[in-house]
């Protein structure tokens, strides 16, 4: 069974149908990315994934569970344990060091302050930044913010990492590097990771590409041919 099956989702933003009945299935420990022109409804689609929004019409099934037809309060628990989320901007608090950055999703959890720093701390070795755990984001570059960004991503061992054009603001070196990450997030720790992206050099580290074009997908298989 899929671990994210989603069937015929229609998505409309007043008389403007984004989504036109896309059907997609992820299997856990998938990478994916959904690549597509602008305004072809590539961000809708993740956001309907990570169910911070409802479709139109149609199914989400995640682990079994119907996620569009949760209520607000169950639907914003399942976010909580199941997703975890990778912005573009990377949304770091400039006031808060990185490893307060990191904690900032377990602070609505009965986890102790010992525990959420231990997490947060352990979050960070993942990615490689150990070693700036007290540095404010100011004294960080792009790439590394973007590693917090990703250690808070992580931090709640969600099962799904969704990231939405995580390399967008980023040089050469720090896109492939990002990208590299999140690929290793599935070969070290069984993760799953939707990515929405126009960075062409991510064909290299998914395992499927799914094509958005007018609210319409279709999937490529990298090195394979289109499937």
């Amino acid at each position: 069974m899929s671990l994210v099956s989603i069937r015929d989702v229609r998505k409309s933003f007043g008389a403007n149908e984004v989504l036109k009945g896309v059907s997609l299935d992820i299997a856990k420990g998938d990478v994916v990315a959904i690549i597509g022109r602008s305004g072809s409804g590539k961000t809708t689609l993740l956001n309907l994934i990570a169910g911070l929004d409802r479709p139109t019409t149609g199914t989400i099934t995640i682990q079994g569970k119907r996620i569009d037809s949760m209520s607000e309060g169950e639907l914003a628990r399942w976010r909580a344990n199941t997703i975890g989320f990778v912005f573009q901007s990377y949304n770091l608090l400039p006031v808060l060091t990185a490893i307060e950055n990191v904690e900032l999703p377990l602070l609505l959890t009965k986890l102790s302050k010992s525990e959420r720093r231990e997490r947060a701390s352990t979050a960070l070795r993942v990615v490689g930044l150990a070693e700036r755990a007290e540095h404010m984001p100011s004294e960080m570059s792009g790439g590394e913010q973007q590693r917090v960004a990703i250690a808070r991503a992580i931090v709640s061992d969600p099962e799904i990492v969704v990231a939405d054009e995580p390399t967008g603001d980023l040089d050469a070196k720090n896109a492939v590097e990002i990208l590299a990450l999140l690929r290793d997030l599935r070969r070290e720790f069984g993760k799953t990771v939707v990515m929405v992206t126009h960075d062409s050099r991510g064909e290299q580290f998914v395992d499927e590409i799914h094509h958005l074009d007018k609210g319409l997908l279709d999937r490529t298989v990298p090195g394979g041919g289109a499937a």
